[in-house]
């Protein structure tokens, strides 16, 4: 059997058509392999945030910010964080509590003071320029490493302090 060969005018429709086409979409098998990978900027690969979010990475390290001032808090965290570097410690837990609901109950004439800050202020510091060399990802803990109440802070290889 021999080859045909093309003619001018099919090899003239064939890049007129080329031109007008758009790049295909990716297909099934492809799209699923892009939703389960995790975003570029996380700093961590698809397979260990899913086994952070199952709970099945131990923490090598934890602090607890419970007890301290916010300026505590801060200090203590960026020193706790500098040290599990210089430990080479790839995954710490930190405790904050949780954010608690002013409007309990049970509030014991608390109400109106702020409750909960460190939960909600230990996420904006570990963003913070002073830390972020050291910081590859923080998401919410594990129920089983204290859920909303933790952080788990996915520390960068080769940090340098």
């Amino acid at each position: 059997m021999t080859k045909r060969t093309v003619t001018p005018e099919e090899r003239a429709l064939f890049e007129t058509v080329a031109r007008k086409t758009a790049p295909r979409a990716p297909d099934a098998a492809g799209a699923k392999s892009a939703k389960k990978a995790a975003p570029v900027d996380a700093g961590i690969d698809g397979n260990t945030a899913d086994r952070l979010k199952r709970g099945e990475l131990e923490p090598e390290a934890r602090f607890d910010l419970h007890g301290l001032t916010e300026a505590q808090a801060h200090r203590a965290l960026l020193t706790f964080i500098r040290g599990a570097v210089a430990r080479n410690c790839k995954l710490v837990l930190v405790v904050t509590g949780r954010v608690r609901d002013e409007d309990g109950p049970f509030d014991l004439g608390l109400a109106g003071k702020p409750r909960g800050s460190l939960a909600r202020m230990a996420p904006r510091w570990l963003k913070e320029p002073e830390f972020k060399p050291f910081i590859a990802d923080v998401r919410h803990a594990h129920r089983k490493h204290g859920g909303a109440g933790a952080l788990y802070v996915y520390l960068r290889r080769g940090s340098r302090l």
